[in-house]
């Protein structure tokens, strides 16, 4: 730091003086470049193993971590799950309750409540049919595959690309095919 001071003439000559005239500039140690490329090559590999298993054992604590917390989702989801059902159960006792209230036999109130609940659930799984063949990621699958694209007829001018040819799976773009 004294160097960078100002000083007065008898000491700056005093310090030049002193300083060896055939001293190697900063940087430039007389170390061949490539013995301290490899000396840092070398102390690079050793410390390797320890940084690896460093992200290792981070990558199990965390993945510890998530399968509990993926455990307590699940058992949430199952006691929401049965939460619901009887919400939906009291729902629909009340709903019997007032039709035969109103006057409707028993009979019928069920019968109707029965056939309004069977027929959501066939729209539900219809829908989680339709849903499945996006589970096999088809769009992925195609541009990921390393084998030739087989022949495909040549559709007409006039056809129409929002219906997928039968049996075919659905190769229409995102934009006409609509996102499920």
């Amino acid at each position: 730091m004294d160097d960078l001071q100002p000083q007065p003439a008898s000491q700056a000559t005093t310090a030049q003086a002193t300083a060896a005239p055939d001293a190697v500039p900063p940087g430039l140690d007389g170390v061949n470049p490539s013995d301290s490329l490899l000396t840092n090559v070398k102390q690079l590999l050793r410390e390797l193993p320890g940084l690896v298993s460093d992200r290792v054992h981070l990558l199990a604590l965390e993945l510890k971590r998530s399968g509990l917390a993926l455990a307590q989702m699940v058992g949430l989801v199952i006691a929401a799950g049965v939460l619901l059902c009887t919400a939906w159960l009291a729902l629909w006792v009340g709903i019997g309750i007032a039709l035969v209230q109103a006057g409707l036999a028993w009979g019928w109130a069920l019968l109707l409540i029965l056939l309004l609940n069977l027929g959501a659930a066939w729209l539900a799984v219809k829908r989680a049919l339709t849903l499945a063949r996006y589970l096999a990621l088809p769009a992925t699958l195609r541009r990921l595959t390393l084998r030739s694209p087989e022949p495909s007829p040549r559709r007409g001018a006039g056809t129409d690309l929002s219906t997928p040819s039968a049996g075919a799976p659905d190769e229409r773009p995102a934009s006409v095919a609509g996102t499920p």
